[in-house]
């Protein structure tokens, strides 16, 4: 079934060669290296006149099958997995950078990126410039002669605002920069980015891609040319996925389809009742009407995502108190989890940045932002409701 167009056919039916054993499920090769047939063999699997297996740290028929079915899901030709999503950030920026080199990069990416970006390829002779993600109009100006890649992430976390993908696409492409995009928060059920013009798509597989918060991963998708840049520096620098979160998180993208669709259905319920809250100050969601780019969240994702944050009017003593007011809900810095989580960025995920840098990218702080989870959404705003109301007394 590789010839069908319906994403949950082919996260469902794309699979590993089956053993002779004609297992109906993909086992787990739990192997660190495999055999040759002969001495040709060996030499025609090194030589690269052949396909095959050589060692773990280069291929594995579990990751195989993961990234087969990433790379048909995203509509690129060619990918590579490795054991984290900033694993996948850091190798699609340093396998394809190199010193005398410019990358661009949109302010609101997840900080660990932008920690990469000054602080380790900074000391390779690479150069680096932060753009507003507010002022995507003035983006052109800051492009520079020897200016190689330009990063982002769309929605952005945790404001959740969006970069029109297309648009920058075609700008990077008069001027022959490769764009690369975090696609985390909406996976390739909700946005494909390769198909509005990217160059890379990265993911955060450890997010909604596993969806249950059990394993670790990530993955970098692309054309063939750029795929084989990014093997060789892993192949030498061995950041490499195990075997075993790499069956976990392919069996995990034949459920992604209906999660995706109730981590949506309760995160715009959740976003549409917390807008009438009186305590509330401000909603973030890409669904949402009142979103300032919401005909383009509309243009370029499927539905808004699972991923709400909102900002109390009681500031950071509120945010406090609402965090310590918490029930059952998972206090933590994870998401895309079947259980809901809500966070405060400012202290946490983004407490390495300073209060002007946070404010650049909408982390103000009395934001909280929340990965709904697939409890019943009753269950979810009735908490979430008490909480605020705590929270202000």
């Amino acid at each position: 079934m590789k010839d069908s167009n319906n994403f949950e056919t082919k996260a469902i039916r794309t699979q590993t060669e089956r053993t002779q054993h004609k297992e109906h499920s993909t086992p787990l090769f739990m192997t660190s290296s495999y055999m040759f047939d002969s001495a040709e063999h060996a030499k025609g699997l090194f030589d690269e006149e052949i396909e095959g297996n050589i060692y773990g740290r280069y291929s594995n028929p579990n990751t195989a099958e993961f990234i087969e079915k990433l790379c048909l899901l995203e509509g690129t030709e060619a990918g590579f997995a490795t054991a984290t999503g900033m694993a996948a950030i850091f190798a699609s920026m340093a396998a394809i950078l190199a010193s005398g080199d410019h990358v661009l990069i949109c302010q609101s990416v997840f900080g660990s990126t932008i920690q990469i970006s000054d602080n380790i390829l900074g000391k390779w002779g690479i150069e680096s410039d932060l753009l507003d993600i507010l002022d995507q109009d003035n983006w052109e100006s800051k492009f520079k002669l020897n200016t190689k890649m330009l990063v982002i992430e769309t929605p952005s976390n945790p404001a959740l605002d969006l970069v029109d993908i297309q648009k920058i696409a075609n700008i990077c492409k008069k001027r022959g920069v490769l764009l690369n995009v975090d696609n985390c928060f909406p996976t390739p059920y909700l946005q494909n980015p390769a198909q509005l013009g990217a160059d890379i798509i990265v993911h955060s597989a450890t997010k909604f891609i596993d969806g249950q918060g059990r394993a670790m991963g990530g993955a970098i998708l692309a054309n063939k040319e750029i795929t084989e840049k990014i093997k060789y520096f892993c192949r030498h620098t061995g950041p490499s996925i195990s075997p075993f979160n790499s069956w976990i998180l392919s069996k995990s993208l034949e459920t992604l389809p209906v999660r995706m669709d109730k981590h949506c259905e309760n995160a715009l319920a959740l976003a549409e009742k917390l807008e009438k809250n009186p305590l509330v100050k401000k909603v973030h969601y890409p669904y949402l009407p009142s979103h300032p780019q919401y005909e383009l969240a509309k243009k370029q994702m499927r539905a808004g995502g699972g991923i709400v944050s909102f900002v109390l009017k009681g500031g950071i003593e509120q945010g406090k108190n609402f965090l310590n007011a918490n029930d059952w809900l998972t206090h933590g810095v994870n998401l895309g989890d079947t259980r809901t989580i809500i966070t405060h960025p400012a202290s946490t995920t983004h407490s390495k940045m300073t209060s002007e840098e946070q404010q650049k990218v909408g982390i103000v702080p009395g934001l909280i932002r929340m990965s709904v989870g697939l409890e019943h959404i009753d269950d979810i705003i009735g908490e979430v409701e008490r909480m605020i109301e705590v929270s202000s007394k």
